[in-house]
């Protein structure tokens, strides 16, 4: 203990002994921490919680943020966490300056935790690692903190927990971290690193969660990563990861989360070989990779496993039947591969399953009849598959929570099943789109009152929307395009009125025979930001009142019959980033109210009957010539001069 120290609490002792008793006290820190923690707050320009303002005098146990061991007054915490709780909020706090290599002169901490301050900048001090020796917790996560990890971060003994995701860390993971025998969670995901995953990671036998997702790692995954036996989660995704995935990996029988999504790794998927091995994995996602071979028959092990993701890599061969053997399973995806035969009896054991997305395959048909006992799924994908159907099976409508179907592009014919209007589960979500369905569209869709998305695109449909899509008041996303509907689309669009207060978002009934209804895509104010109902055979003038339309962001008229001036009251759309009005027949000028649509990214009014001048300021001047051509009367840039 220094000399100031010791003098310091000298005069506290007198001071109490001349006044008599233990009630007033005084604590003050030791000169080097007081430096270190002043030095601090001057490396911050902005705080926008007032913490740090707060520290005024000699008594730094006494501040706001600051935690002293009692018996000695050493500083052993810094607690200014970005994310501030009271008794009623929780609110997020902004630093901003740079972290200043003067904490390292704090040797007696035990906790950083500068998490969460968004704006705090600069680099973690190079010395980090050589003046805190009782360091256990180092939170410098969500901040803006760049350059590479010291080396000297592996000579801290006692560090249990590193976070320091989501900043702008770049550089190589150090060898070093190798040496932290006592670490339990390395978070390094979200951030610039590069390199390879350092063998030296199979040393820490105490780590429980390793995640470094979303950096630019390249190489294999080092066979070590299979030593760490208390691993309970693995993440790796997102980076440039290469080679096959280690059979190491089996060695972790207690890891209950593995992640390796969207890397580019190569190989087979391998599995333990007998029962017991990585039993008490819970959680395995492989999906967005390169894995090609068979889904291996020996998954039927991994008996704990709640959700397994191998969705989009080159997987092929038929569902192995020992998937039934996965009791605990709650969500299965395995779309986007080459996986092909029928779909095994054995689905039908996992009584637990609520996600079921087997789409964009080869599977065949016919579809079980064991699936039926899947009581509590509530999603069934199916799509893109060799199912050829000759009809949705009758006993769907038994499922008791299915509420999800998407049965797109698997060959149905015939016309649309009344069953779904009985489901025991309120339908939310139906998507029979890239069929054969035909006939009309039956008027009981108006039933289901909890309908949100309904996509009957791409089939032979004909006659008119029903008047009974007016009850559809959660709809969201209706879609119909590339049928033979005809009539007036002003059913569709009386979705919008009344109590809905706007839930529809997107409409797209393009390619159909539609002639009328176009004076209804205005009537009252709505959410809605993506229409499409071009190529159709509409007539008359856009109503003014599209003007207060102005969620809208993709509004598409293309290919129909419209004439008359463009509406100025289109300014008013101000969200508008796609404006197809070409292959019609509007005249007169381009209105100047257009110049206000600043966030317009793709304009065509080409193949009218306009004329005038082109408004000659930003946005219209930024489009090429062909978003203009085809009207012989418009001139102005892009396009000709006007004759004077």
């Amino acid at each position: 203990m220094d000399y100031d120290y010791q003098l310091l609490h000298v005069v506290a002792l007198l001071t109490l002994i001349a006044f008599g008793g233990t009630s007033w006290t005084i604590e003050a820190c030791s000169p080097n921490e007081l430096e270190a923690l002043m030095s601090f707050k001057n490396g911050i320009q902005k705080d926008t919680s007032g913490r740090v303002a707060k520290w005024i005098g000699q008594s730094c146990c006494d501040w706001e943020g600051i935690v002293c061991e009692n018996a000695t007054s050493r500083v052993t915490q810094i607690n200014l966490p970005g994310f501030i709780s009271t008794d009623t909020d929780l609110f997020q706090t902004q630093m901003k300056g740079l972290i200043s290599p003067s904490i390292t002169l704090l040797t007696f901490l035990e906790i950083i935790d500068l998490g969460g301050l968004v704006g705090l900048s600069g680099t973690i001090p190079q010395t980090i690692g050589l003046h805190l020796p009782k360091l256990q917790k180092l939170y410098l996560y969500g901040n803006n903190l760049t350059g590479p990890i010291p080396e000297s971060i592996g000579e801290l003994p006692n560090l249990q927990e590193l976070a320091l995701q989501e900043n702008r860390l770049s550089g190589l993971i150090p060898v070093s971290l190798g040496s932290l025998k006592s670490l339990k969670r390395l978070l390094l995901y979200s951030n610039q690193f590069s390199g390879t995953i350092p063998d030296s990671l199979g040393n820490l036998m105490n780590l429980v969660e390793l995640d470094v997702h979303d950096n630019a790692l390249i190489g294999n995954i080092p066979n070590s990563v299979g030593e760490m036996q208390a691993l309970e989660k693995l993440d790796l995704s997102n980076n440039l990861l290469s080679g096959k995935i280690p059979s190491s990996l089996t060695n972790l029988t207690v890891i209950s989360v593995l992640y390796l999504n969207t890397n580019y790794l190569e190989g087979t998927v391998p599995f333990p070989s007998r029962s017991g091995e990585m039993s008490s994995l819970g959680f395995l996602r492989l999906h967005n990779n390169l894995l090609v071979g068979n889904i291996p028959s020996n998954i039927g092990y991994l008996v704990s496993l709640q959700r397994v993701s191998l969705s989009n890599n080159k997987l092929e061969g038929a569902l192995p039947s020992s998937l039934g053997n996965l009791v605990a399973l709650t969500e299965l995806y395995l779309s986007g591969n080459f996986l092909s035969d029928q779909i095994p009896k054995s689905v039908g054991q996992l009584s637990q399953l609520i996600m079921l997305n087997i789409s964009r395959n080869l599977i065949e048909g016919p579809l079980p009849q064991e699936m039926s006992s899947l009581q509590n799924l509530q999603t069934l994908d199916l799509s893109f598959n060799h199912l050829n159907l000759s009809a949705i099976p009758k006993w769907i409508e038994n499922m008791s929570s299915l509420s999800n179907i998407y049965f797109a592009g698997c060959g149905i014919q015939g016309q649309i099943p009344d069953f779904f209007q009985r489901t025991n589960s309120p339908i939310q979500e139906l998507d029979l789109s890239v069929n054969f369905l035909s006939g009309n569209i039956p008027s009981w869709i108006g039933s289901l009152n909890q309908l949100y998305k309904l996509n009957l695109s791409r089939n032979s449909l004909y006659s008119d929307i029903p008047d009974s899509f007016r009850n559809l008041q959660d709809l969201g996303i209706l879609d119909l395009h590339s049928n033979r509907l005809a009539g007036t689309i002003a059913s569709a669009f009386d979705i919008q009125q009344g109590v809905l207060g706007g839930s529809l978002k997107f409409v797209d009934l393009s390619a159909n025979n539609f002639s009328s209804g176009i004076e209804e895509i205005g009537g009252g104010q709505c959410g809605i930001q993506f229409l499409n109902l071009s190529h159709n055979l509409l007539k008359g003038r856009l109503p003014n009142s599209i003007g207060k339309q102005n969620s809208l962001k993709s509004l598409d008229l293309s290919f129909n019959e419209l004439g008359s001036n463009l509406p100025e009251v289109l300014g008013n759309l101000t969200s508008l980033e796609r404006l197809k009005l070409q292959q019609n027949h509007f005249t007169g000028k381009i209105p100047n109210e257009f110049l206000k649509l600043l966030k317009l990214k793709e304009l065509n009014l080409s193949n009218n009957l306009l004329e005038g001048e082109i408004p000659e300021r930003k946005p219209l001047i930024d489009f090429p010539e062909s978003s203009y051509s085809g009207n012989k009367g418009l001139c102005g840039k892009p396009l000709s001069p006007c004759k004077v």
